[in-house]
């Protein structure tokens, strides 16, 4: 399931290439370019100072953004990392996308490309930084070699220098070229963050709005090339089935159509002069599959499946402190509930699409993914090309959330069917149905958590058993090989310790995943395991402060002392929203909180039930502390704009195995919250500080549906242990 290609020919790069292929997560040592490689780079946009910035004698400053931009406002948040260090003008920023090809021809110089996990900022924000740092050292450097006089004399502000002790002035593109041509320095001094005057603010993003509302903005399915063809694709639905036989005979008269290919041993594409005219052709090619032995698979028999795991002897651990199984034994009561999260889509708004071109002598990509580093891989290995004879260029991306990371299928497809039509643009668009029926979802998961209390209703003890699907066992194998057979991403927000640790110290706990894969491969759905763990874990607390008989967040507060951070922004969402005064007529509040991709997050909401079906969400509030907000307006529609993720799942969308193969196939199966739904979002943002950088895209994903969920306890008196809602007959209003 989704194994990593094999890559042949890559000489001196194997390691880089493989490495981002694999995606084990390598410690890479990110050292600043040496003046040899200015040259070179300079062919991309001007002078070039470091490896980061490029200042023309106009004054204008090209800052360069590796990590994909998707909609989130990475690019903007790493030009101002760069810009702060820099000391530039703002105004006069732009952003430029080098390829995965250069950097490779430069060692790796521009490190990860990878966007996800929340990690665009959060990781890359050291090395960006110093890159920003160096290049106003080495234009410092260069005016005052004009001017004879020390650099220690001389300042940068807003792209002007000035000679401190004669009050001489210069400009940015003044010395642009001299300093390009200087060696980068080696110590590389960062400002004290409160300093920052770029960093922290809510700057308007880089990428243009206008563009993107009146529909300028090119995206990978917008891509016109001379005498392109586009194909579009049909793959085995089955997953580990098979191609086979087809007839061709009546698309290949049907307008348009140039041929029809086989693709691997498990598709068939048409390729034609336009999208319609494939689409069309494609759902007349007569195809007979072989499915397999997974046909007979049903989300009956994955719910077995998954039970059976809740009570089986073997399982990972992921946490654990005292003797739960003493704590169970000796409890004078006991509570046990069950929970279950389905398989999600990604359901990006652009199905996955790529256009490649392809010679004997070259092969190149345009491709909207979140990685370009495991698309230049997936590229090489297709078209058999040693490195230096392929390249990638990164198109916007119509949506991400996972699935145009990890997993490179549609650009691997568009190579090998480039392949056969060489010397020729060939633009792949799957359809939407395609696209439904060949995702990398969301896992599916299940969770029996049981309870101990004293005779004073004090909690003593907590067992998690988690059961179900492994991401990494299918994508990441050698991660899963090191940590002697445990997915440690199953344990995300209830793991010991680390950017996901569990935020409570209960007397005795134990929290084991029974790992269990059924046949439908699995992904990195937006906010990951999360998701489902806060649910699981959010809704219980709440349980469990009802068996204490306390008020929720006193529950979660008594339990929170060694997490001071997860505290205050609990404490701040329950202040916001007046939680110690009672809620208006009708309405009802729920709470949950989680430490996620580095950031501690809660969420209060305030809701409304009709006819105890009907969900009216008024109102949610959010605390983030991320460390810290480079740019808080930002990180407000990022919060915003998750609680649209995590309500839709909630409510709405699941994805459903029949005969093998998926059921759902477009919007009209799987649906997704309306403007009118969406609750007024309230985010507060809480700067821990320290040398903390935490994730903003995904985290707040996972405490909107547990907060719900418990505010529907408070409204109804009912626990809903099974998503989405609409299963129990609970719509959204």
């Amino acid at each position: 399931m989704n194994a990593p290609t094999k890559i042949a020919n890559l000489s001196r790069r194997k390691f880089v290439v493989g490495s981002a292929l694999t995606g084990v997560g390598l410690a890479v040592g990110i050292e600043l370019p040496t003046s040899a490689f200015a040259a070179e780079a300079s062919k991309l946009s001007g002078p070039e100072i470091g490896a980061w910035v490029v200042i023309k004698p106009d004054e204008s400053v090209i800052v360069r953004i590796v990590r994909s931009e998707m909609g989130q406002g990475t690019s903007t948040g790493l030009a101002q990392l760069v810009a702060e260090e820099l000391e530039c003008d703002w105004s006069k920023v732009s952003i430029e996308f080098p390829t995965p090809g250069e950097s490779l021809n430069r060692n790796r110089i521009w490190g990860d490309f990878s966007t996800g996990g929340s990690r665009g900022i959060r990781t890359s924000e050291q090395y960006v930084r110093k890159g920003g740092a160096a290049a106003r050292m080495m234009l410092i450097e260069a005016a005052a070699a004009q001017w004879k006089v020390p650099a220690v004399e001389c300042v940068a502000v807003k792209g002007v220098i000035t000679h401190k002790p004669t009050g001489r002035k210069t400009t940015f593109g003044k010395v642009s070229v001299a300093a390009s041509k200087l060696p980068v320095p080696k110590e590389v001094a960062l400002k004290d963050p409160k300093d920052w005057t770029i960093i922290g603010k809510p700057l308007n993003r880089l990428d243009t709005l206008q563009d993107k509302v009146t529909g300028k903005q090119v995206y990978g399915t917008d891509l016109k090339f001379p005498g392109m063809v586009v194909a579009t694709i049909k793959e085995c639905p089955v997953f580990g089935g098979k191609l086979k036989s087809f007839d061709d005979k009546k698309a290949l008269s049907m307008k348009g159509v140039k041929k029809v290919i086989k693709v691997g041993e498990t598709a068939v594409a048409v390729v034609a002069d336009t999208f319609w005219h494939a689409k069309s052709a494609i759902a007349e090619v007569q195809i007979e599959w072989d499915f397999g032995p997974n046909a007979a698979v049903s989300s009956e028999s994955i719910k077995a499946l998954l039970q059976e795991g809740l009570t089986a002897e073997q399982a990972f651990v992921g946490n654990q402190r005292g003797d739960i199984k003493a704590a169970l034994a000796g409890a004078t009561k006991k509570i046990e509930a069950t929970y279950s999260y389905p398989y999600l889509n990604h359901a990006t708004m652009e199905p996955q699409n790529a256009t490649a071109i392809f010679t004997p002598e070259r092969c190149e990509a345009w491709v909207p993914t979140q990685d370009g580093e495991s698309t230049m891989a997936v590229v090489i290995a297709a078209s058999g090309l040693p490195a230096e004879k392929c390249e990638v260029h990164k198109v916007n991306l119509g949506g991400g959330f996972g699935r145009r990371g990890a997993t490179q299928d549609y650009a691997t497809q568009a190579v090998l069917i480039a392949k056969q039509m060489p010397g020729i643009h060939v633009k792949l668009i799957w359809t939407r149905e395609e696209d439904m029926t060949q995702g990398r979802y969301h896992p599916i998961m299940m969770s029996k958590l049981t309870a101990s209390f004293d005779d004073k209703n004090n909690m003593t003890g907590m067992h998690m058993r988690l059961s179900g699907q492994s991401i990494l066992a299918s994508l990441r194998p050698a991660v899963v090989e090191q940590q002697k057979g445990r997915d440690p991403i199953a344990f995300q927000g209830v793991f010991d310790g680390g950017e996901h640790g569990f935020s409570y110290t209960f007397p005795n706990l134990l929290v084991d995943h029974a790992m269990r894969n059924p046949h439908v491969p699995p992904g990195f759905w937006r906010g990951v395991n999360v998701n489902q763990n806060a649910i699981f874990m959010e809704c219980f607390m709440d349980e469990m402060a009802e068996t204490a008989g306390m008020d929720p967040v006193e529950f979660r507060r008594k339990h929170m002392a060694d997490f001071p951070r997860n505290l205050a922004a609990l404490n701040a969402v329950a202040e916001r929203i007046e939680w110690s005064k009672p809620a208006p007529k009708g309405i009802f509040r729920g709470v949950a909180q989680m430490t996620a991709y580095g950031s501690m997050v809660a969420a209060a909401c305030e809701i409304s039930v009709v006819d105890g079906t009907k969900i009216k969400v008024h109102r949610i509030v959010a605390a983030t502390d991320c460390g810290y907000a480079v740019n808080p307006a930002q990180i407000e529609r990022q919060v915003a704009g998750s609680f649209v993720y995590g309500l839709s799942a909630l409510f709405l969308q699941e994805c459903t195995v029949k005969n093998g193969a998926i059921e759902q196939k477009n919007f009209d199966t799987y649906g997704s919250m309306r403007i009118a739904q969406m609750p007024k979002v309230e985010a507060i943002i809480l700067q821990g500080g320290g040398k903390e950088w935490g994730g903003v895209g995904e985290p707040t994903i996972c405490v909107a549906a547990p907060a719900v969920l418990n505010a529907y306890y408070a409204a109804t008196g009912k626990r809903i242990r099974t998503v989405p809602l609409k299963n129990s007959g609970i719509t959204m209003i």
